[in-house]
């Protein structure tokens, strides 16, 4: 039974040698109700001409015809983008053959023999049609928004990390620099003074300062680390001891070498990767012991943060608001990187960011990063 909608007429193309089952074919069309144009062409040429310059809804096509076959025409075709179904009718075709013919990509093949299933063949090869083009549509569609969540994604990270650089700057020109100026003063007040109680409440202030000063500078380090500038393997040691020192656990740093050379934008990847990673480890793991790796191996720089805490389960990471995580792998593909993530419930967890390295990143010097 015939489904294409009554007010649709389909422009079809029938490559055929033989005017009269072409006209068979057109005949059994219109007596099934179909509205149809059907051009019959019986050349390779004029059939390329054709398909070259004019759109057809349908193409049929004996199998074989002088001097060529079907295969040729559909060679021809296929290489089209949104081709229109390619079916063979042919009378001349094995059945072996023809299923050839369609794992090449043909929509279906019929036997002149049943020519009275040619309107129902063609109405099944059109919903495919249609039904693959969505389909097409749909993937093209999602990834032009993954690719558009992608560019901002990577828009926002480097975003943050300007305005982190900004704002490290201003309180080490500003706010670091007005404090170590208050400290002196107050100093100066404690030691010229006479009264005990004023010295003493001087003392207090200074102490106060001191570590107003001490918090500004773990901020601005947080923010910009200026120890980025000394290299990737230092900086993920000072990180290391910075861990151990807050939290008591025993945190060792492996390194393929004491300098590693990777690009700018690849070693603020993997310093802030390794960061967040500590973060979570901090909040959620409860470990024993945390080991880093570092490797440029095989022209592939990679990061292993691993612990052997709790562990977590599969739902914990593909939760909506575990933006941490998804946040790390946006901020790896940035650099064409991947981050993997394994982990068992009791048995720790281990985050692995992995970054193709070329010739030239590896020569970019470090401070070239903004």
């Amino acid at each position: 039974m015939v489904t294409i909608a009554s007010d649709q007429t389909l422009n079809i193309l029938h490559l055929e040698d033989s005017l009269a089952d072409h006209e068979l074919a057109t005949r059994v069309l219109r007596r099934a109700g179909l509205a149809c144009q059907v051009l019959r062409v019986d050349s390779l040429e004029d059939f390329q001409r054709l398909t070259d310059t004019q759109p057809f809804d349908v193409i049929l096509a004996d199998y074989r015809l002088p001097g060529f076959t079907a295969l040729d025409a559909w060679g021809h075709v296929a290489q089209k983008p949104q081709h229109p179904p390619f079916v063979l009718l042919s009378g001349a075709i094995g059945e072996a053959a023809a299923v050839d013919a369609m794992r090449l990509g043909m929509a279906d093949y019929l036997l002149k023999d049943d020519m009275s299933r040619l309107p129902h063949v063609i109405s099944r090869a059109l919903e495919v049609h249609d039904a693959r083009c969505a389909r097409e549509k749909a993937v093209a569609e999602l990834a032009a928004s993954q690719h558009r969540l992608a560019e901002l994604a990577e828009h926002l990270q480097t975003s943050i990390e300007q305005e982190r650089a900004s704002i490290a700057r201003e309180i080490h020109d500003d706010i670091g620099g007005a404090l170590t100026a208050v400290r002196f003063d107050v100093a100066w007040i404690g030691r010229h003074c006479t009264d005990a109680a004023m010295q003493e409440h001087a003392i207090a202030a200074a102490d106060m300062l001191q570590h107003a000063i001490g918090a500004s500078q773990r901020i601005m380090m947080n923010l910009r680390p200026p120890i980025l500038e000394q290299g990737l393997v230092a900086a993920v040691q000072w990180l290391a001891a910075g861990f151990e020192r807050r939290t008591g656990v025993a945190t060792q740093v492996r390194a393929s070498s004491d300098i590693i050379q990777t690009a700018a934008d690849i070693q603020l990847v993997a310093y802030r990767t390794a960061q967040e990673a500590l973060t979570n480890i901090s909040k959620h793991a409860h470990p024993s012991k945390v080991i880093i790796e570092l490797s440029d191996q095989e022209g592939v720089l990679t990061l292993e943060v691993a612990d052997n805490g709790q562990g977590m389960e599969l739902h914990t990471r593909d939760k909506p608001k575990a933006f941490g995580l998804k946040g790390l792998q946006e901020r790896a593909r940035t650099v064409g990187g991947w981050l993997d993530i394994s982990s068992r419930p009791g048995q720790g967890t281990s985050v692995i960011l992995s970054v193709p390295l070329t010739s030239d990143l590896r020569s970019t010097p470090p401070g070239d990063a903004q």
